[in-house]
């Protein structure tokens, strides 16, 4: 197996080894087509497609509104927001590689690559800047590291329910570890503008650790509060779960080195400047156990910090939310994507 792919030997983690007993006889993969066609277009981008569902109409003088969805998630997520966006702005939601109608990309999933193939895909698609990032979750961390790639093309950042600047991770013998104690130091691989991952590449046993899953997620597509989409987005939500992109999707072997840099171009004061900022907080408690109070103070601290790396950010707090504000409480999304997009466009 060329060394390229050896990063699969890594895969060896509670989130993907959750059905690693189940033999793969018994994994059920969804159906080839999904129960949809794409709203939007699927372009080409090196050599593998992407789904773009663009919205809305771009006017003069105003910023195009990017969605970034969560770990996992993919366009249907902004089921409840892009319409409300569509009233008053261009608004764009994609689906990143493997995910939803996306195809396959090249490998390791690093966000650097991730930012290449969103910025290709939407000058591709003919879709300019300036842009008003939102990001949901992990997306929060994407559209930060595009920020910081293409300063220039970025008006505004909007941070929903943003994932943690040090997050914790569950290690295999139970341990739980800060991201930071995790980084080496090794270099993230430049991006790789063509040679995107086929099944036949992986290797035999991390394809069948990889599929074990697959029916487990499909099944749990839509535990609240995803049940809160529309029919067709959750019929799409249960198809994409049980394909073996979806968990191609999530392979980043160097998160811990990416986030140690995201961490590294937060330091000091007001390290975006003046760059229009809103961070979206849950109000309600996600966490659970003995240690809940702790943990939430945390998250509300960490999200503080977040907010403060602008002098124009500002913090919001979703007072009828947990993680999944888009979903919760999508009219206060809609409401700051619009109060945010017409102050740039005065």
């Amino acid at each position: 197996m060329p060394t390229r792919f050896g990063w699969f030997r890594s895969l060896v983690r509670p989130a993907i080894a959750l059905g690693c007993a189940a033999s793969l006889a018994a994994a059920q993969t969804s159906p080839e087509e999904p129960p949809y066609p794409p709203p939007g277009r699927l372009v080409d981008v090196g050599g593998w497609r992407l789904h773009l569902h663009c919205t809305g109409e771009a006017r003069p003088g105003q910023p195009t509104v990017i969605l970034e969805a969560g770990l996992g998630d993919f366009s249907v997520e902004w089921s409840l927001v892009q319409p409300g966006v569509a009233q008053f702005a261009r608004v764009c939601s994609y689906d990143r590689a493997g995910d939803g109608w996306s195809e396959m990309g090249p490998h390791p999933r690093t966000m650097r690559q991730i930012v290449f193939e969103l910025h290709s895909l939407l000058e591709k698609a003919g879709e300019r800047p300036p842009f008003v990032l939102v990001g949901h979750s992990y997306g929060a961390w994407l559209v930060r590291s595009y920020q910081a790639a293409h300063p220039s093309e970025v008006a505004a950042l909007i941070l929903i329910e943003s994932g943690a600047s040090d997050p914790v991770r569950l290690m295999p013998d139970g341990r739980h570890v800060r991201s930071s104690t995790l980084a080496r130091g090794r270099v993230v691989p430049a991006v790789k503008p063509a040679g995107p991952l086929r099944e036949s590449d992986i290797p035999p046993a991390a394809l069948a650790q990889m599929k074990a899953g697959l029916a487990a997620a499909s099944a749990g597509a839509n535990a609240p509060p995803r049940n809160k989409l529309p029919p067709p987005a959750q019929q799409m939500r249960t198809w994409a779960l049980g394909r073996l992109g979806h968990v191609a999707a999530a392979v980043n072997s160097f998160e811990h080195e990416e986030l140690a840099e995201l961490r590294a171009r937060a330091q000091g004061d007001y390290p975006l400047d003046d760059l229009p900022l809103v961070v979206i907080t849950r109000g309600l408690p996600d966490e659970e156990g003995p240690d809940a109070p702790r943990l939430e103070a945390e998250h509300r601290s960490d999200q503080s910090a977040m907010a403060a790396m602008s002098r124009r950010g500002r913090q919001i707090i979703a007072s009828r939310s947990g993680h999944h504000v888009p979903l919760d409480e999508p009219a206060l999304v809609i409401a700051t994507i619009q109060e945010v997009a017409t102050s740039i466009s005065r």
